[in-house]
């Protein structure tokens, strides 16, 4: 199989010219899933005893396997959050592959980390947070949020070792990201949910905290904001919230997966004013910063007390803590061991364009927010459910009932004109279907906006 024959240079080119044509494309074709059953009798078998060849497993998936899913960075996919990594992530994220370098200790993989922590400095720079602070590339957000609860709740159990045993609290707000429900089953903490579609606040924060019952005080050990909600692109008051987990003595995480971008748009930074008082921030930059995919970030303000929670200790490890091998270890960081360099593509495109193009593409996502507000406003058929918050439109076509959203999604799908995904909005007690933008690509157009809205 490691043999270097004929076949693999040929497959190597192949593979090399699909590539170079996916990455200079700046329209592909949307895709559209398949059922399980289709793709099984289109594909048959192609793991097999004796092999069906790499020519033959290519065409499948040059012809059949990708058309069956969806491009991430086409410029008519606002729905969810989409990605558009650059041409030269991309291209270096192939480079990262083929350079096979682990990227968990310094001693195997230094000069990859290196290049990572530059990308690492640059971000950390965005949020304001004071010297000493840094970071690590995650598998992303959901991996983020995990590695930084993990790390506040063994920061208040060593504080406090009579609670070693004790059931955790965490407090957000009902807009948060599914993930975050999700990281306190992992970690066996409960979660308390302060109910609101606008911003989670100081006082309303400090309400919930006040309501406690003594024991329940007792649990709490952090508070989740959201710096950019995935459903509307809400920004939580974090300076006010900073200020009374300081007060209550409690871990202020920010959650900024998507929004966490914008701190590089002067136009919307001073939204995110209060984050420098965090004591953990996730971004992803495989969402507005346009890397790859995998990569997440996790940001801490004490990054000695998330290795403190994260380093894992083994006689196959202790080589790692040798003088001679000292520098940063990844995997010391967040909770996974073995790790990939997902950082480089994102270090290999700063470096490349510079920051100032990375804030006038990020720029540009907030500017077609801005334009889509201002055609759907022109468009008696439809209304703005609120005015766009960073890059996301919640809007509503007047009249419409849930199955004629659903049924516009998928037939706009199925002819490859756009993916634009409908969503749920609450308001004054009564919970209605929806429908949003979530502009990242700056490939989209005025007119490809035009388009989307004329086929409502």
């Amino acid at each position: 199989m490691h043999e270097v024959d004929i076949d693999i240079v040929e497959m190597t080119l192949d593979v090399m010219r699909y590539a170079i044509g996916r990455i200079t494309e700046r329209d592909p074709p949307l895709g559209f899933p398949r059922s399980e059953t289709e793709l099984r009798s289109i594909v048959g078998e192609t793991v097999t005893p004796k092999g069906i060849g790499g020519e033959a497993a290519f065409k499948m998936f040059r012809e059949t396997l990708v058309k069956s899913s969806v491009a991430i960075d086409h410029p008519r996919h606002l729905a969810f959050v989409p990605a558009s990594p650059t041409r030269a992530a991309v291209m270096f994220d192939l480079v990262a592959s083929a350079a096979s370098v682990h990227g968990a200790f310094w001693l195997e993989g230094a000069g990859c980390i290196f290049a990572e922590n530059e990308a690492m400095r640059w971000l950390v720079s965005l949020t304001g947070l004071p010297s000493g602070a840094f970071g690590v590339f995650t598998s992303g957000g959901t991996t983020a949020n995990l590695s930084a609860i993990v790390t506040a709740r063994e920061a208040w159990r060593r504080a406090n070792p009579a609670k070693t045993a004790t059931r955790g609290l965490i407090i957000t707000s009902t807009a948060a990201h599914s993930s975050v429900r999700a990281m306190a089953n992992v970690i066996d903490a409960d979660l308390l949910l302060i109910d609101s579609e606008d911003p989670m606040s100081g006082p309303a924060l400090g309400s919930a905290i006040d309501e406690l019952i003594s024991d329940d005080r007792e649990r709490l050990f952090a508070v989740v904001a959201t710096a950019g909600t995935t459903n509307a692109g809400i920004i939580d008051e974090l300076d006010e919230i900073g200020k009374v987990c300081r007060s209550a003595g409690v871990w202020f995480h920010v959650d900024a997966a998507y929004g966490g971008g914008a701190l590089a748009a002067p136009s919307v930074r001073h939204l995110f004013n209060g984050i420098e008082l965090a004591d953990s921030i996730t971004i992803d930059p495989h969402k507005w910063l346009f890397s790859t995919y995998d990569c997440g970030a996790v940001i801490y303000r004490d990054p000695e007390l998330a290795r403190a929670a994260h380093a894992q200790a083994g006689s196959y490890l202790d080589i790692f803590s040798h003088e001679g091998a000292m520098g940063f270890n990844p995997a010391d960081y967040q909770i996974q061991l073995t790790r990939r360099t997902r950082g480089l593509p994102l270090w290999f495109s700063l470096a490349m364009h510079g920051t100032d193009r990375y804030a006038q593409a990020i720029e540009r996502g907030i500017e077609l927010a801005r334009i889509a507000a201002r055609l759907i406003d022109e468009d008696e058929r439809l209304e703005l459910i609120k005015e766009p918050s960073l890059s996301v439109v919640l809007f509503r076509r007047r009249g419409w009932t849930d199955e004629q959203y659903n049924s516009w999604f998928f037939e706009n799908h199925k002819k490859g004109l756009a993916l634009v995904a409908p969503t749920k909005w609450r308001s004054g007690g009564k919970v209605e279907t929806v429908t949003r933008f979530c502009f990242i690509n700056p490939d989209t157009t005025e007119d490809d906006i035009k388009m989307i809205l004329d086929s409502m």
